[in-house]
């Protein structure tokens, strides 16, 4: 066996194998050696990624594309377990891998009055697991494997603390949201295998060209095999992703403790329907309709989540309803066909959205699990470290220069500028808009909490190393990777990704953008000439006023615009609309079965109506039953004449 497949196979098990002693063995080992064998391991994973990023990329090693073993076999089928190590997938081990290490390391601290310590290390290397499984499947089922593993453990992580009735319920939120985004998915497999018959990705992507014209009845409806198929992927992916209206989950996932909602928020679960999408780019580039129909869901997604995000005061909301923004933006670059801009923001979202959630978890530490953020103010004296680190978060979300949001961020705006598919335009003015409202809910969450007066009483102490060494490790590639990865990521020859992304010559939108790039530090010092830079500073000065200057502006605004008020913080009725048609309405169409259907037509009317019938012809028949001989001549008598009748006058 390759020397490159065993370490690429090392990766995808010892996260399983850390799930396993913790799950199994770690009552018995102790809380101390739990942490110990899941952090070893996962230092283990993170490690080896590097060396099989340096390989693949650096030292331009073939992708690997092997089979393990047959996994199941039916007539002409057989479907395998195989991984496929390419660019895309390195790039993605090594960012699932340093972001799990890091959220192994901080949990030792912010779980450790927990009493199921050992259950939720369990369940962060299994999350870790499943999803590095999706990453280096080669092909759909393995790839299903994952996404239901990463769909499941998300919903024993977000009800972790299942004594709270809010936990239990935003995990079955959360599980049920994505089970219906994994219908369109399944049927997406179902349509892949009756069309290509065949799961591995190489067979499907060399068949799609030949097939690009195919139609097929679907629905009553004559409809392209490619495009329904992405409109069937795509679903999926707003599931898992949580884009709008399949978005209502993902706040939920906050009744979960704080690391799990970096985890999930930052380089797992909701990054998959975007890993997805860009690996499935040579189905997608083949259908104009379903790219589309991607660039207007994200951009809807990124509008209105970031005006929601602008009235949370939790503050572990603030930054959840800022993810679904930030998804928003990298729908919008996959429908502009931008997949290596998506990927971008994926990598550098991974790190700064982690920070963020990680130095949140330290607010919340140091104030005893307070999360509103109201009752803040003046930490930054307290706990300056914490306070550095979240601005550092904050000023990479909001697209601040140099930090690597920006390089990110910008790229997709200006894909989506140069994009000719339809919805572009639409779109461009969502991710303006977004690019104002993104500074304007971080930093007034920044601002609630670090500044101002001091509103809880008592000492108020920075955390220890091991929550603080986290941040750090976070802050360092949230200033830093945004310069640093964005020429060889999009201006390089070959990209950083190559041939792992397919994109048609008509798309290269990278080559106008290419011809005003000249360099990492001169994109960051003519920001200035640039409408979303202008944007996002006039958002931290309002943000600024209205938070610290002149509070009473933001009671003011409330009171004028209280109907916009409530519709924000109602989150534009998504979960009351749920909650009336879905929730009472499947309540009441079960009433109705039960009512209607089961007691009154199978159990009165069928099963206990039957009975009746069969007792009355027996009471009926009873009564013909004397035992007197006369009455049976009579009836004998009776029926002798009654065919006598018949045969002579024919009646």
């Amino acid at each position: 066996m390759d020397n490159l497949l065993s370490i690429t196979i090392a990766v995808m098990l010892l996260p399983l194998a850390g799930a396993i002693v913790a799950g199994l063995f770690g009552k018995l080992i102790g809380r101390t050696a739990t942490h110990s064998v899941t952090i070893a391991l996962m230092g283990i994973v993170f490690l080896l990624s590097i060396y099989l990023c340096n390989q693949i990329i650096l030292k331009g090693h073939p992708a690997i594309d092997a089979t393990l073993y047959h996994w199941v076999a039916s007539g002409p089928f057989q479907w395998d377990v195989a991984i496929l190590l390419d660019r895309l997938s390195a790039v993605m081990l090594l960012v699932v891998s340093f972001v799990s290490l890091v959220v192994h390391i901080y949990s030792v601290a912010y779980m450790h009055d927990d009493p199921g310590y050992e259950r939720f290390f369990s369940y962060v290397s299994l999350f870790t697991f499943a999803m590095i499984t999706l990453v280096l499947a080669n092909n759909f089922l393995l790839l299903f494997f994952g996404w239901e593993g990463v769909g499941l453990v998300s919903y024993l992580l977000i009800g972790f603390w299942f004594q709270k009735d809010a936990a239990t319920a935003g995990g079955l939120k959360a599980f049920i949201a994505n089970r219906v985004g994994d219908v369109g998915f399944i049927l997406a497999m179902a349509v892949i295998l009756m069309v290509f018959h065949s799961f591995h990705y190489s067979d499907v992507f060399a068949a799609v060209p030949a097939m690009s014209n195919q139609t097929m009845l679907f629905g009553g409806h004559v409809c392209s095999v490619i495009t329904l198929i992405c409109i069937l992927l795509l679903i999926g992916a707003m599931g898992k992703s949580a884009q709008l209206p399949l978005h209502v989950w993902l706040p939920e996932s906050m009744e979960g403790p704080t690391p799990i909602s970096a985890l999930i928020h930052a380089a797992t679960m909701v990054t998959a329907g975007i890993y997805m999408i860009a690996r499935m780019s040579p189905l997608f580039e083949y259908s104009e309709v379903a790219l589309s129909l991607i660039l207007v869901i994200g951009a809807t997604t990124c509008l209105l989540m970031g005006l929601v995000a602008v009235v949370q005061h939790d503050i572990k909301r603030v930054i959840a309803y800022s993810t679904l923004s930030q998804l928003g933006y990298m729908m919008v670059a996959l429908g502009a066909s931008a997949y290596d801009a998506a990927i971008f923001h994926l990598i550098t979202h991974a790190f700064f959205k982690a920070l963020l959630f990680l130095s949140a978890g330290s607010v919340i530490i140091a104030l005893h699990h307070e999360q509103d953020m109201r009752r803040m103010g003046g930490l930054a004296r307290s706990m300056p470290i914490t306070y550095l680190t979240f601005a550092i978060g904050a000023l990479a979300l909001a697209a601040i220069p140099p930090f690597s949001g920006f390089y990110s961020k910008d790229m997709i705006i200006e894909a989506v500028h140069l994009s000719t598919t339809s919805g572009a335009h639409y779109a461009y003015l969502c991710v303006l808009a977004g690019a104002f409202l993104t500074p304007l809910y971080i930093f007034r969450a920044f601002f609630l909490i670090f500044h101002g007066k001091k509103k809880i009483h008592g000492p108020i102490y920075e955390n220890g190393w091991t929550t603080l060494i986290p941040l750090i490790a976070l802050a360092i590639p949230s200033v830093m990777i945004g310069g640093v990865l964005i020429y060889p990521m999009l201006f390089s020859t070959p990209h950083l990704l190559g041939d792992s992304i397919f994109v048609l010559p008509a798309h290269q939108w990278l080559l106008s953008a290419s011809a005003s790039y000249h360099g990492a530090l001169s994109m960051a010092m003519t920001a200035k000439a640039s409408t979303p830079f202008w944007l996002a500073l006039i958002a931290i000065a309002i943000s600024w006023i209205v938070n610290v200057q002149h509070a009473s502006i933001g009671d003011h605004l409330k009171s004028v615009f209280h109907r916009t008020y409530a519709v924000l913080v109602a989150g534009f009725g998504f979960d009351r609309f749920n909650e009336c048609v879905w929730v009472r309405g499947a309540r009441a169409l079960g009433a109705f079965f039960y009512q209607v259907a089961d007691l009154k037509m199978i159990d009165g009317f069928f099963v206990n109506g039957s009975g009746r019938l069969i007792r009355f012809i027996s009471n009926t028949g009873r009564l013909l039953q004397t035992g007197f001989i006369y009455h049976y001549a009579l009836v004998m008598v009776i029926a002798l004449l009654f065919f006598v009748g018949r045969f002579l006058l024919g009646f």
